[in-house]
């Protein structure tokens, strides 16, 4: 079912499909994520929310159903240049894996966005990575190169990567995975302010305990079809979601 936020939609997708090799990744999905919302998508390896997410900023294209982003609709099939690049100055993505370059400096990964997707002058990139880096705690590393920080660190820069472009939605991509145990939480902590902000969020995460805490909604996948969507406390009452956790998934609680 096609649920609409109470809010004004951010991201709207309707009867969303993706094939890889032949096989549905994506089976008619429909979602909603209203602006200001934090969203989180739950399930299994390979249930399809990474698929889902990047399919949100047309990294994984569907070949089927309609998205809108930020009231826009996105024409994929053939995909519009010009509309793409308006869509990558409002959605900001957070990889798994950090992917900063390593032979910059933290402030100047941050500034790249700017300077290159927004044609921002050097003094008005530098301002969007410092005011980014500070509501990150990162300024004290700004001029610190990816080498010398920690996993956390590293996250914590490209989540002000993504802030520097100051998007409508940002999209995180298990952003705690490749992150040691102890790490997990200062990167955890930081979306939490994000979300206390009303920043219009779209997470990939493993973080039970977070989803429960933090998240507006939460959006529950199997084998690429969604099973539950709602509040959290309604989507980890279903009895389906119940069963999976009991079922042995490692999720972190």
């Amino acid at each position: 079912m096609f649920i609409i936020a109470d809010m004004q939609a951010a991201v709207e997708a309707r009867g969303i499909r993706k094939l890889l090799g032949g096989k549905p990744v994506l089976d008619d999905v429909s979602f909603s994520v209203g602006a200001g919302e934090a969203a989180v998508l739950l399930g299994r390896s390979g249930s399809g929310k990474t698929t889902l997410l990047r399919a949100v900023n047309m990294l994984a294209p569907p070949d089927g159903g309609v998205m809108r982003v930020c009231g826009e609709t996105i024409q994929y099939n053939p995909p519009d240049e010009r509309q793409l690049k308006r869509l990558r100055r409002r959605v900001a993505m957070v990889f798994q894996h950090f992917n900063l370059w390593p032979h910059l400096t933290v402030l100047q990964n941050a500034t790249l966005a700017p300077v290159h997707a927004l044609g921002a002058g050097k003094n008005e990139a530098n301002e969007r990575a410092k005011d980014a880096l500070a509501k990150v705690g990162m300024i004290e590393r700004a001029g610190h190169f990816p080498s010398q920080l920690s996993g956390g660190q590293k996250q914590r820069a490209g989540i002000a990567r993504a802030l520097a472009m100051r998007p409508e939605v940002i999209l995180f991509d298990e952003p705690t995975s490749a992150l040691d145990p102890e790490m997990v939480g200062e990167v955890l902590a930081v979306i939490r302010k994000l979300s206390a902000e009303n920043v219009t969020m779209i997470i990939v995460t493993h973080e039970m305990g977070f989803a429960r805490e933090a998240a507006d909604r939460a959006v529950f996948l199997e084998r690429g079809a969604i099973l539950a969507d709602g509040k959290p406390d309604e989507v980890f009452n279903d009895e389906r979601l119940k069963s999976f956790l009991a079922a042995g998934e490692r999720f972190r609680q």
